[in-house]
């Protein structure tokens, strides 16, 4: 089997140096869909440096953005990239994120579970200065055809997909445009795979034309959830996580419905001094019947 558990899971964990600076972060953001208007004071947060603040999710980019491919090539696992999908991520953050830092990044296999006709790497990176730790990211690949190897099965998913949400009408909806040309500028923060740019290979993954990133789609919501339901602040980011449900087409808009949950006080619009809250999120695809996008999306904030 391609896939060596226990070489996996033993293995020393990878470290590499990473660095970013301003830059990175603005093309970032703009690969996300910032920008719109160019001149609005909320919008500038995430595009001018002298107002520059920085969400959350750039985690899965900073270094260059190939950590999850990258921890393929860790000992144990030999896996066809064709048969690999990203199958959920999640983002940890343990203070707010630098606008310009270094980093040592520790990658590992944390898990492999067994889902029958596929396998579940949970690959975890960890970023940490010399303040200490910054972020931890989980990304869980689902490789079809390694699975029924005798494996634990893993958790079930969580309870936000689709029954698992409240009953009531959001507590805020919102739109956001994909841009025609957005994996294309997208992909300049490090992940070059073709599928999102060369039609000829998109036709040979089986889609008519090329995709949006599955994390470029969680960027944008990561997003419009802090401008919706944040008063604007990243620094209320706690965490961030979510399965990918469908793909996105540039040129599609996704339709982000979010409900508070948790120690919420609607009375200030913010979450209570003494606890965490909690927003629960269904994204999808407005032009394609509200196809899901997004499912067991839930942000943590303070």
């Amino acid at each position: 089997m391609p896939i060596d558990v226990e070489r996996a899971l033993s293995a020393e964990p990878s470290s590499t140096p990473i660095s970013w600076g301003h830059k990175d972060v603005q093309l970032y953001h703009l690969g996300i869909g910032a920008g719109v208007p160019a001149t609005s004071p909320d919008e500038l947060r995430y595009t001018l440096e002298s107002r520059l603040h920085v969400l959350p999710s750039f985690a899965t980019v900073a270094g260059g953005g190939m950590g999850v491919v990258g921890g393929l090539s860790a000992p144990g696992i030999d896996v066809d990239l064709t048969a690999v999908l990203h199958g959920a991520q999640h983002v940890e953050t343990h203070r707010p994120v630098p606008v310009e830092g270094s980093a040592t990044q520790t990658s590992s296999v944390a898990a492999v579970y067994d889902k029958g006709k596929a396998a579940v790497i949970v690959l975890r990176t960890e970023a940490a200065d010399e303040d200490g730790p910054l972020w931890t990211s989980d990304a869980q690949l689902f490789v079809r055809g390694e699975g029924g190897f005798g494996g634990d099965r893993g958790p079930s998913s969580g309870s936000n997909s689709g029954s698992g949400l409240p009953e009531r009408l959001p507590d805020h909806e919102t739109r956001r445009g994909v841009r025609e040309e957005q994996a294309l500028l997208y992909r300049l923060s490090g992940d070059w795979n073709p599928l999102h740019a060369d039609p000829e290979f998109a036709a040979l993954a089986g889609f008519d034309r090329p995709i949006l990133h599955g994390l470029c789609s969680y960027g944008m919501v990561l997003k419009a959830v802090v401008d919706t339901a944040l008063d604007g602040d990243v620094t209320r980011v706690r965490g961030y996580g979510t399965r990918f449900a469908g793909v996105v087409f540039p040129g599609e808009t996704l339709r982000v419905r979010m409900w508070r949950e948790a120690g919420e006080n609607p009375g200030d619009g913010g979450a209570e001094r003494d606890g965490a809250g909690r927003v629960l999120l269904a994204v999808t695809a407005v032009e394609r019947d509200d196809a899901p996008v997004l499912t067991d999306a839930v942000v943590t904030h303070s």
